[in-house]
């Protein structure tokens, strides 16, 4: 196995996360007698330029097709980029003059907020299923996995974007190279790119094994994307940190020609790194004994509850709670089902631990000592919107970084 980006041999392994199915690939009941596919789940580091990454064992094509992801079920996440798209607005004086882009566009949950200003917008988004969903509200938007060969489609159709969007996908592609060439290709001489994504820091830090599943190949710090982008003569000027999927950072990217000196913030980001040592190997070589240690506190606290007969369900089914769930071997007799909002899991069975998911309204039904939450990102979100648990004396259940029970 080769480095992604540049191709040194991978010897050093970041964690060994067992063997798991693809974390989307959500069960109807009926499918259960085809049997699941499981695959190694290690991440390796590049000794090299850093970048932590798994080996590919599935296409994207098989991975994202038919997904089963929706953003616009999450309240927080569509106020998370109603907030984005105002401060774009304001901060580049957008309107009907500019042309934006997402790439990743999912269901239209953040290009509908451009449209509300009367910007031109496009989205690009590999799903059909998902795309149609976007289409349905009026979005624009190419169904085709992005890298070069779209790039050029598109701006031989003179579809360049004096604003590139690229949220949360950077992670999933598996040709990075060919990927981040596209991304230089489609932004306009004097665009602007926005990438956010999971800082690695935060993922190492506070011990976030579970947002590594198959459909994300790579993990970056500032100190390896400056790098992957500097190949294809892209800059980092600006980046702000933020709170989403557990620490991410919103870096602000121009083409090397129109890039000015980097913000106080970049500057501050990069010591930061620094000063955790992200730069050599210690760093990332003591991760597994972190996650190992998790591992049993989350299975002692289950096996306790159960020996006292305590009823144990968990809130959501996020990709991440299928990594933490077949790492730790939790399966329905810990946790007697899931609840999800999103009617596209509804009736079907979490990948591996084939629990149960069903809409929030069973929770009311059975009355759960403890409610379990998997999306841990969207705590304060689930603790609202779930607070009536405090009727009968459920608890809440909050597994990472640290487990914490919370009434």
């Amino acid at each position: 196995m080769k480095c992604r980006f540049c191709e040194s041999p991978l010897q050093n392994r970041f964690v060994d996360l067992g063997l798991s199915p693809l974390a989307n690939e959500y069960l109807k009941p009926d499918q259960l007698k085809k049997g699941q596919r499981f695959f190694p789940l290690q991440a390796y580091v590049c000794d090299q330029c850093f970048l932590v990454q798994l080996d590919s064992f599935e296409t994207p094509s098989a991975i994202f097709s038919d997904y089963a992801y929706f953003s616009s079920y999450s309240r927080g996440w569509l106020a998370h980029a109603e907030r984005y798209v105002a401060m774009m607005i304001e901060r580049f004086s957008l309107g009907s003059h500019t042309q934006v882009i997402e790439i990743a566009s999912n269901d239209g949950y953040l290009l509908q907020y451009f449209k509300e200003f009367g910007v031109p917008i496009l989205g690009i988004e590999p799903a059909l299923n998902v795309a149609q969903a976007a289409i349905a509200k009026g979005i624009s938007t190419h169904v085709d996995f992005f890298g070069t060969s779209t790039a050029k489609h598109l701006v031989q159709q003179s579809k360049q974007a004096d604003v590139l969007i690229a949220n949360n996908v950077l992670a999933h592609v598996p040709d990075l190279n060919d990927f981040v060439e596209g991304l230089s290709l489609l932004l306009k001489p004097n665009g602007i790119l926005t990438l956010e994504f999971p800082h690695l820091l935060h993922l190492i830090e506070e011990i976030q094994f579970d947002t590594m599943y198959h459909e994300h190949f790579s993990y970056f710090s500032l100190y390896t994307i400056e790098k992957v982008l500097e190949a294809y003569k892209l800059c980092v000027v600006d980046v702000d940190e933020l709170l989403t999927h557990g620490g991410s950072l919103r870096l602000y990217v121009r083409h090397e020609s129109y890039a000015e000196h980097a913000s106080k913030e970049v500057e501050i980001l990069r010591m930061k790194e620094l000063k955790a040592g992200l730069k050599t190997l210690n760093a990332y070589l003591k991760f597994e004994a972190e996650v190992e240690r998790i591992k049993y506190k989350i299975l002692e606290f289950l096996i306790q509850a159960k020996v006292e007969g305590k009823r144990v369900a968990a809130y959501g089914a996020p990709a991440k709670g299928n990594t933490l769930l077949n790492y730790c071997g939790i399966r329905h007799d810990l946790i007697e089902f899931t609840v999800d909002v999103s009617p596209h899991k509804q009736g079907r069975l979490l990948p591996g631990s084939l629990i149960p998911i069903y809409a929030p309204e069973k929770v009311l039904e059975v009355k759960p000592d403890y409610l379990f939450i998997l999306p841990w990102n969207l705590r304060e979100e689930i603790i609202e919107q779930m607070a009536v648990i405090r009727e009968w004396g459920g608890k809440f259940v909050i597994p990472m970084p640290h487990l914490e029970v919370k009434a």
